[in-house]
């Protein structure tokens, strides 16, 4: 099965604007999940074979802002695959940034574990405790998770360049 990244509209089923209801049962045939609410915000925890997917209802909790997936894991195979274009978690992350740049985005690596494409929105994580392969400067070869959110999701760290 593949789940296609398709910033900033969404990923696989679940596109952003999505009501509560509507993310839960656009993954329910991924099989079970869990909705966890902190004040007005919710989370849709689940999983679609060994790729975690947490999908955020975040400010008013009343629509989907972002939906972010995970690397299943150190020696855990799965027949997933995250796609933007090739495997997120397959393809080596600055092989995805390359890529990234040859589609006119602009791919910001100033923090190294959180690189980012802004006004796409599209953010990824570098960071784990695994024992993986890891670059020159000891960052994990490929990336760990994928993030895709609306246009300004990351806004706030454009503020700081």
């Amino acid at each position: 099965m593949d789940i296609v990244l398709d910033p900033p509209r969404g990923a696989g089923p679940v596109r952003l604007g999505m009501s509560l209801d509507e993310a839960v049962a656009a993954v329910s045939p991924w099989g079970p999940h869990e909705v966890e609410q902190d004040d007005d915000e919710k989370t849709i925890y689940t999983s679609c074979g060994n790729v975690r997917v947490n999908i955020l209802l975040e400010e008013s909790g009343k629509a989907v802002t972002a939906v972010e997936l995970w690397w299943p894991g150190e020696g855990r195979e799965t027949d997933v695959r995250v796609l933007l274009d090739d495997d997120v978690f397959a393809t080596p992350a600055e092989d995805l940034f390359q890529r990234a740049a040859e589609r006119g985005w602009s791919v910001d690596t100033s923090e190294a574990e959180y690189p980012f494409v802004p006004c796409v929105s599209l953010g990824f994580t570098r960071q784990t405790t695994q024992e993986v392969p890891r670059t020159a400067q000891g960052l994990p070869v490929h990336v760990t998770s994928a993030l895709v959110a609306g246009e300004h999701y990351y806004d706030f760290r454009l503020v700081d360049h």
